[in-house]
């Protein structure tokens, strides 16, 4: 699914923390909502240890984005050295060139 233009700052399944709230312990992001109207919004609901389920926004372009408001994303240090968890494919088989190709046979009448 695309984002519609919109920069998104948290994806599902990341771990957060707010701030200015410890007292809400770590959060998971379990739901993303993006619109698909231009001009719509896209918000993100997180459940927290406390038990409780907040919805922020996650337009990294808006004013009212989680970030301005104290969310701020968990990162792994072992996932950020590691680098990207998904495995290459492997390489494709060579294309064949014009010169491979039979020659074709002339229309022409002689």
């Amino acid at each position: 699914m695309g984002t519609n233009g919109f920069r998104l700052y948290l994806r599902l399944d990341d771990i957060v923390t707010h701030r200015s709230h410890g007292e809400w312990g770590e959060g998971k992001v379990v739901e993303e909502m993006t619109s698909t109207v231009p001009g719509g919004t896209c918000l993100v609901r997180i459940a927290f240890q406390d038990g409780r389920q907040r919805t922020f926004n996650n337009d990294l372009d808006s004013q009212g984005c989680c970030y301005y408001f104290g969310i701020r994303k968990y990162w792994a240090p072992d996932a950020i050295l590691e680098g990207p968890t998904t495995t290459r494919r492997s390489a494709r088989s060579p294309r064949l060139s014009i010169d491979a190709a039979p020659a074709a046979r002339s229309t022409r009448r002689r």
